[in-house]
């Protein structure tokens, strides 16, 4: 097949990239190459072959012809990060929400029908818990009391006992908490509107926590895995939020684009409209695991955790990763504890 794969040179898009090369489709490059993700000159440097264009501002004109013949689309573009400051709020809408919409009118006009859209599971919010009297519950916000004394875990909404975490499945309800969370949901509204307007069909694949070799470094969107490890190349501590008992999903790269290329090969065969799916490794994993193998992966120093919390903080959110096996036919293969023990060693992207 032809596939559009936008947001092709960034960490997630360019493994994509090589994974449905690798299964012998043919890959169409766009990318906008943003000071902010790829470095200042990086743009200058851009292979020949990808269609240098931003999504929020390209004329229709453009985006028209780089769609001519494109059987599926593979929506990675995006401004990534947690966005916790309101400020952030436009700038989420503009790259992630009108560029998704500018895409999907410009796949309208050319009779595209097929997309793969990256989420992610911050439109869960912070997880699912059973309370032992009212059952499956969404936790209450954090009291900043709770964290001063050192109690991290939510409180049932109902009636502020004790609740423990369960897996998050694709029906849970949507609870943006940041800005980014924010767009995410946005993303696969305006994809489901264009689905009911033009019989179109997409997947929206929500990712946990992706890391894995090229990851970004040093921008303001990296992620805690290699802020851990930038901290271990520097001699010091990784430094633990909380107790460093959040429980987390981590998926490698790899395991992501083979969803991608999966998604890409099942979608048509979907119904209309947008189908979620969790692309996790399905494993529980805690923070303060995840230090403990990076640092002892190259002789570090031990991690220390820090008791530092914030409330806009997720506390647990682990991945059911059922429906994507039957949907798509995907499981991880990479295993947490091996792919956090190679990151120790991989090379990150630098700016």
């Amino acid at each position: 097949m032809r596939v559009l794969l936008t947001g092709a040179a960034g960490f997630i898009g360019s493994r994509i990239d090589l994974r449905l090369a690798e299964r012998g489709h043919e890959v169409v490059r766009l990318d906008a190459y943003l000071p902010m993700a790829h470095g200042p000159g990086a743009r200058d440097a851009a292979p020949a072959d990808v269609h240098l264009l931003d999504l929020r501002d390209a004329t229709e004109a453009q985006l028209d012809a780089v769609l001519g013949g494109i059987d599926v689309v593979c929506h990675q573009a995006a401004m990534v990060g947690n966005g916790v400051d309101a400020q952030d709020l436009p700038d989420y809408a503009a790259h992630n929400d009108l560029g998704t919409a500018r895409l999907l009118a410009a796949m309208a006009r050319v009779g595209v029908d097929r997309l793969v859209l990256a989420s992610s599971m911050v439109v869960y919010g912070d997880g699912r818990y059973d309370c032992p009297e009212h059952g499956d519950v969404p936790p209450a916000v954090r009291r900043e009391d709770d964290l001063a004394a050192g109690r991290f875990d939510p409180r049932c909404p109902v009636c502020g006992g004790d609740v423990t975490w369960r897996r998050v499945t694709e029906d849970a309800p949507i609870r943006p908490r940041t800005s980014y969370a924010a767009s995410k949901i946005a993303q696969e509204y305006f994809a489901d509107a264009w689905c009911t307007l033009q019989s179109g069909r997409a997947v929206a694949l929500r990712y946990h926590n992706v890391y894995g070799p090229g990851m970004p470094a040093d921008t303001p969107y990296s992620g805690v895995a290699a802020i851990f490890r930038s901290a271990l190349e520097r001699g010091e501590a990784p430094r633990v939020f909380e107790d460093g008992r959040q429980v987390r999903d981590f998926v490698h790269v790899d395991d992501v684009a083979l969803a991608n290329a999966l998604a890409v090969e099942t979608v048509a065969g979907h119904p209309v409209g947008v189908t979620p799916y969790n692309v996790a490794s399905g494993r529980p994993f805690t923070i303060g695991d995840m230090a403990r193998v990076l640092s002892r992966a190259v002789d570090g120093p031990e991690p220390v955790v820090t008791g530092d919390a914030r409330v806009f903080d997720v506390r647990h959110v682990l991945a059911s990763p059922d429906k994507a096996a039957e949907g798509l036919g995907f499981r991880a293969e990479i295993a947490p504890e091996d792919g956090i023990a190679r990151l120790a060693t991989d090379p990150l992207r630098r700016r």
